[in-house]
C-alpha cells in the first residue's frame, strides 16, 4: 500500500513557522545592535555588508544560484535597479542602527508600522494604482498620526519617515527587478562590498577599527551580522511560497510590535500621551488596511471591477 500523501495543512504549518522565525529575528534586531552601541553606525553597517557577502556566497553556492547572479550582472536594467535598491537598503540599515544606538527604538517601531501605508502611497504615485476607500482612510490616519507627533513634540520624526520611505522605495524597486530574493541580495551586497571592505581596512590601518580587537564592547559580535541579515530573508522567502498573502500581511506587524515592546518595556524610552494617540491612529490605519487586504484577497474580481469603474 503506497504511503498516504502528506496533509494539506503541513505546508501551511511549515510556512507559518518560517514566517514567525523570520519576523522574530527582525523583531529582536534592537537587542543585537544594542550590544554594538560603542561602535559607530557606519562601521557596523560596513561589517554587516562584508559579512553578508561571505555568508551569502556560501548560501548561493549551496543553492546553485550562480546562474541568477550572473544574469543579474548581465542585465543593465536589473543591475541599475539593484544599484538603486542597494543605496536604499544601506540607508535603511544605517538609520536603523543609528536609531537603536541613540535610544530611538520607538521611532523605528513607528517607521516600520507605517511602512505598509507608505507602500500604498508609493503604489498610487509610481504604479498609478487607485486607492480604495479604506486604503485612503488608512493613509489619512497615518498622516494624521505623524502630523500630531510633529506638532506636539516640535520636531519631525525623521527616523520614522526615513525608515518607512527607504524601505518602501526599496520594496518598490525590488518588485520591478527580475531577480530572486537570495541572488538579488547577493548582488546588492557585492555592489557595496568593495566600498565597505575598503572603509574597514582604512579604519584598521589608522588603528580605529573595532574588530577584531575585543576592547570595544560588542566587537566580537560583528561577524554575526551577515548571518542575521541573510537568515531571516531566506526564512521569509520560504514562508512566502507556502502562505497566503493575507497571512504574510498579518505576520509583518510582529516586527514593529516587538520593537515597540522593547522600547517601552525594556529600554524605558519615553512614551507620552502624544505617542499613545499617534500609535492609536497608526494602528487604526493598519487595521483598516488589513481589513481591506483581506476583503480583496477573498473577492479579487469584485474589487478589480470596482477599481475600474
Amino acid at each position: 500500500m503506497p504511503p498516504s500523501a502528506p496533509p494539506r495543512q503541513e505546508p501551511l504549518r511549515q510556512g507559518l513557522v518560517y514566517g514567525l522565525l523570520a519576523y522574530l529575528v527582525w523583531g529582536f534586531f534592537p537587542v543585537y545592535f544594542k550590544a554594538l552601541h560603542d561602535i559607530p553606525p557606519l562601521e557596523v553597517v560596513s561589517h554587516r555588508i562584508v559579512w553578508s557577502v561571505l555568508f551569502l556566497l556560501v548560501l548561493a553556492a549551496a543553492a546553485g544560484r550562480w546562474g541568477e547572479v550572473r544574469a543579474a550582472f548581465a542585465s543593465r536594467r536589473v543591475l541599475l535597479t539593484l544599484v538603486g535598491s542597494t543605496t536604499l537598503i544601506t540607508v535603511n540599515w544605517l538609520v536603523f542602527i543609528y536609531a537603536v544606538e541613540q535610544g530611538q527604538v520607538l521611532q523605528s517601531s513607528l517607521g516600520y508600522f507605517i511602512t505598509p501605508l507608505v507602500n500604498v502611497l508609493l503604489g498610487m504615485v509610481f504604479l498609478r494604482e487607485r486607492l480604495r476607500p479604506l486604503q485612503m482612510i488608512s493613509l489619512l490616519l497615518a498622516v494624521g498620526g505623524v502630523a500630531l507627533l510633529t506638532v506636539r513634540v516640535g520636531t519631525v520624526p525623521w527616523i520614522s519617515l526615513a525608515l518607512a520611505a527607504s524601505f518602501g522605495l526599496y520594496g518598490l524597486l525590488r518588485k520591478t527587478a527580475s531577480v530572486e530574493a537570495l541572488a538579488g541580495l547577493l548582488v546588492e551586497t557585492l555592489l557595496t562590498g568593495p566600498l565597505a571592505l575598503a572603509y574597514l581596512l582604512w579604519l584598521g590601518a589608522h588603528g580605529q577599527g573595532a574588530f577584531p580587537s575585543a576592547v570595544a564592547k560588542g566587537a566580537l559580535w560583528l561577524p554575526l551580522a551577515g548571518i542575521l541579515t541573510a537568515t531571516p530573508l531566506v526564512l521569509f522567502a520560504a514562508a512566502a511560497r507556502k502562505l497566503r498573502l493575507a497571512t504574510i500581511g498579518f505576520l509583518q506587524y510582529l516586527t514593529p510590535s516587538l520593537h515597540f515592546a522593547l522600547a517601552v518595556l525594556v529600554y524605558g524610552e519615553p512614551f507620552t500621551p502624544t505617542h499613545l494617540v499617534t500609535f492609536i491612529l497608526i494602528w487604526s490605519g493598519l487595521a483598516l488596511y488589513t481589513a481591506d487586504a483581506v476583503r480583496t484577497f477573498r473577492n479579487p474580481a469584485a474589487h478589480r471591477d470596482a477599481d475600474q469603474t
